[in-house]
């Protein structure tokens, strides 16, 4: 959902900016505007000395200017870091038995729970991607079935498993998965 408002705040911002820039470009080469556009002329100002000054003398304009500022650049921090957030985990915490740990890269887990969900009868494809905390990771699975198979069997053999081995392999009491399933398309063949 964050990538889709990321695009969608992103392209209307966008817009509003091309927009915005083409109608000031086009009055300050002297080209028609519409007649509502504050701006008509080359020698017009953005903001004339009595609007600069109009609100100036009032008691509230300095503290709404500076938290209106101020959210802005919480909005902007926040954006900026929900774009350096990684979507997949990049390590697990494996309980090693002598109280101290150890760390699996989140990559080598996920190769291995594909390459072993991709051995199941009836799959054709696999991806894993794991998220969540290092201490309670969480797996994403989508799995491209050959047209025999049988989308139950094959999670209940997922389950079983593959998952079962990713468990039990990084020393985890549960790895909950979501698993999403799709079917091989086949084009057609000129039979002979």
């Amino acid at each position: 959902m964050l990538r889709t408002v990321n695009r969608v705040v992103l392209g209307l911002v966008g817009l509003v900016l091309f927009l915005a820039g083409g109608a000031v470009l086009a009055a300050g080469f002297g080209a028609a505007v519409p007649s509502w556009w504050p701006w008509g002329t080359k020698h017009d100002v953005l903001l004339s000395r009595d609007r600069r000054h109009h609100w100036r003398d009032q008691d509230w304009w300095w503290p709404v200017v500076i938290a209106v500022l101020a959210l802005l650049v919480l909005l902007a921090l926040w954006w900026l870091f929900a774009q350096l957030r990684r979507a997949r985990l990049a390590e697990v915490l494996v309980d090693s038995g002598d109280g101290e740990g150890a760390l699996l890269r989140g990559r080598a887990l996920e190769g291995v729970l594909a390459g072993e969900a991709e051995t199941l009868d009836g799959v054709a494809r696999a991806q894993a991607v794991l998220v969540g905390r290092r201490s309670a990771p969480a797996a994403r699975v989508a799995l491209l079935l050959e047209p025999h198979a049988q989308p139950a069997a094959a999670l209940v053999h997922l389950d079983g498993q593959a998952l079962a081995h990713a468990r039990d392999s990084a020393g985890l009491a549960e790895l909950p998965a979501e698993v999403r399933l799709r079917a091989v398309k086949h084009r057609a063949r000129r039979v002979s």
